[in-house]
């Protein structure tokens, strides 16, 4: 795949222009390793290019390897009009596919560094294209002309947008981006009060949507593992309610499930060795390695379907038989080794999870109690019980330190805001003048602790 990627970094082409552009160049150039036919004495013989000698258009000369039973025999040189050019082995689809997993942005498209690093793919951008892209810590993260013309064009709107989150959130001006939940809803936004009902608008037989969900979330949760690319729900429910027996997305999903099934040395892997299957699933014989499945399950309902399927009319079946089938699928898909691993492997990640979350709550409780311990220790050190509030505990659970007198000082502050709103419990007033005598001995010994760590 390395020419693939190499005529993929830092193209300009939408996608579709790209892939017909890749398709074309494969089927005109040919690049070492490539596997071919050749004419050999008349005949028409395999073979492999070992070496490229001229690559001049009508002119090309390749040196090829004969191939004669999987071995490799003499070789020759041999002119590019007696070489005759394989079907490629993939689809514009699957060409897309691969093309959106190996980059991490398009237009240009670039291909990840560490899979350009390992096929030898310079990643320094061509000289036309450094005058009009920008890099964040490695990265091509905009384009400069797009963000010029963004700037000239909605930079009165951004200020104006500012300037009304800052009249509307008072002093605080709004700086973005920020986190969703802190957006507030603007005048002209819906109001939400009620939950909305939940919606029956469906296309398959409502006892059936608990099937279509099941079935869905699983492919897309274990899509990765079933390299299965992701589809929306939508799509899915209207690919089962087709009437055509060759949808892709239909055939791809059974597919990855059936080669799951084959990867787990299972009941249906033992199916497969005794029918001599070949391991390659497409979309004429994807039929065959259902009605296989169909039958294994022993399940009257669905075998009933069996010659249905075998004449090509999957697409005719009821959607209820369809996800009937599916969700055996999926049921057995589940019970694989690979699948339970991974299951397993999530539930201690839950698990870790919640335990490092229990232990920050009981660390933070723990502080909470020292703090408050330590303030009562301090009050009665200085010869009075002062209550301690939330703030001087929150200090002492920050790290600050007793021996400066903060906590103090913010502990005869509170104490003495009391006092002048009239808070005291005596009537006569004579807790009042003790408690303004013990906040003066307590400064004074703030101070001769000062003055002491001074010296």
């Amino acid at each position: 795949m390395e020419p693939i990627l190499r005529i993929v970094q830092y193209s300009m082409l939408p996608l579709s222009d790209l892939v017909r552009k890749i398709r074309t160049d494969l089927q005109q150039s040919l690049v070492e390793g490539a596997e071919l036919y050749g004419k050999k004495d008349g005949h028409v013989q395999a073979c492999k290019v070992v070496q490229v000698l001229d690559e001049e258009v009508g002119k090309a000369q390749y040196e090829v390897a004969w191939r004669d039973d999987a071995k490799m025999n003499d070789s020759a040189v041999v002119g590019e009009e007696d070489l005759i050019h394989k079907k490629l082995p993939f689809g514009r689809e699957v060409l897309k596919s691969y093309i959106r997993k190996c980059t991490y942005r398009s237009l240009p498209w670039v291909v990840h560094h560490n899979l350009a690093s390992k096929c030898g793919i310079p990643t320094d951008p061509p000289e036309e294209l450094k005058s009009k892209i920008s890099f964040l810590n490695g990265y091509i993260v905009t384009n400069k002309k797009r963000k010029k013309n963004a700037e000239g064009n909605l930079g009165n709107n951004k200020r104006n947008r500012q300037e009304s989150d800052t009249l509307a959130n008072g002093d605080e001006s709004v700086k973005y981006p920020i986190d969703d939940l802190l957006v507030q809803p603007g005048d002209d936004d819906p109001v939400f009060t009620d939950r909305p009902s939940p919606s029956r608008e469906f296309s398959t037989p409502m006892d059936c949507v608990g099937d279509l969900l099941m079935v869905w979330n699983f492919c897309s949760s274990f899509g990765r593992m079933l390299y299965l690319w992701p589809f929306s729900f939508e799509d899915f429910e209207k690919a089962m309610c087709h009437k055509d027996s060759n949808l892709a997305l239909i055939v791809e999903t059974h597919a990855a499930l059936f080669r799951l099934l084959i990867k787990d040395e299972g009941d249906y892997y033992r199916v497969f060795q005794q029918r001599k299957r070949k391991p390659k699933i497409s979309l004429i014989t994807w039929t065959e390695y259902l009605c296989d499945f169909v039958e294994m399950t022993s399940i009257s309902d669905l075998t009933t379907h069996i010659p249905t399927i075998k004449r090509g009319h999957y697409g005719l079946l009821d959607t209820p038989i369809k996800l009937r089938i599916l969700k055996e699928l999926v049921d057995r898909a589940i019970a694989t080794d690979v699948v339970r691993e991974k299951l397993d492997e999530y539930l201690e990640e839950r698990h870790a999870l919640a335990a490092a979350k229990r232990g920050e709550a009981l660390e933070e409780g723990k502080k909470k109690r020292e703090a408050k311990e330590r303030l009562r220790a301090v009050s009665e050190t200085n010869g009075a019980v002062l209550e301690p509030n939330s703030d001087t505990v929150e200090n002492l659970c920050n790290g600050q330190n007793l021996g400066n007198g903060t906590i103090a000082e913010k502990m005869s502050s509170d104490q003495n805001h009391s006092l002048s709103n009239g808070e005291s419990d005596h009537p006569g007033g004579g807790l009042r003048e003790k408690t303004k005598k013990l906040l003066e001995e307590l400064e004074r010994s703030k101070e001769q602790r000062k003055e002491f760590l001074e010296k």
